[in-house]
């Protein structure tokens, strides 16, 4: 079973777990702490890799690393260890957070720009999308890309909305191809 299936699961465990405790960005934010500890150490990942090391070990390891976390979190990396899983934590952080954020009427985006908006400018951005993509939040992750002569572009899931002048000077390329046929 691939990795992203077995994480979809676990994060739905965990998310109606999350729900039912009215604990869900408590959750959100030991999940993000904890795959950030897994990403910046790579002795850890090694630890949790060798064959050599005990599952018990690994689980007293998870006791005492993780002893401030809440009791969820600290299971579910025990059973994570239990089944020899701990690498999918990623992918379990990225499907509990969708999972929050639609359920919650949040959207994550990426905002391309050619320099980093301001506060009123991204509040802007945020107010403008959030309507059109009947969401009640945008979260706005600001990309400065130079490459981009004014204007911006919008990533949300999917959905790309490009609005810089790159692209509306090949709009108007293309109309005035199109006209001289």
């Amino acid at each position: 079973m691939s990795n992203s299936i077995v994480a979809k699961r676990y994060a739905v465990a965990l998310f109606e777990i999350g729900t039912e405790k009215s604990s869900l960005d408590q959750l959100e934010q030991e999940l993000n702490t904890v795959a950030q500890v897994f990403n910046e150490d790579q002795q850890i990942n090694t630890f949790f890799a060798n064959p050599r090391v005990s599952i018990e070990q690994k689980k007293q390891f998870i006791r005492e690393v993780f002893k401030d976390s809440s009791q969820e979190m600290v299971n579910l990396l025990l059973v994570l260890a239990d089944k020899r899983r701990i690498s999918a934590i990623n992918d379990i952080v990225r499907s509990f957070v969708e999972m929050k954020n639609e359920a919650k009427g949040i959207a994550e985006a990426d905002v391309y720009s050619v320099r980093a908006l301001s506060d009123d400018e991204q509040q802007q951005v945020q107010d403008v999308f959030a309507k059109k993509l009947n969401k009640n939040t945008l979260r706005i992750n600001n990309i400065v890309d130079e490459s981009i002569l004014g204007g911006l572009k919008v990533r949300v899931g999917n959905q790309i909305f490009d609005g810089t002048v790159a692209r509306k000077l090949k709009r108007i390329e293309q109309s005035v191809v199109t006209a001289n046929k």
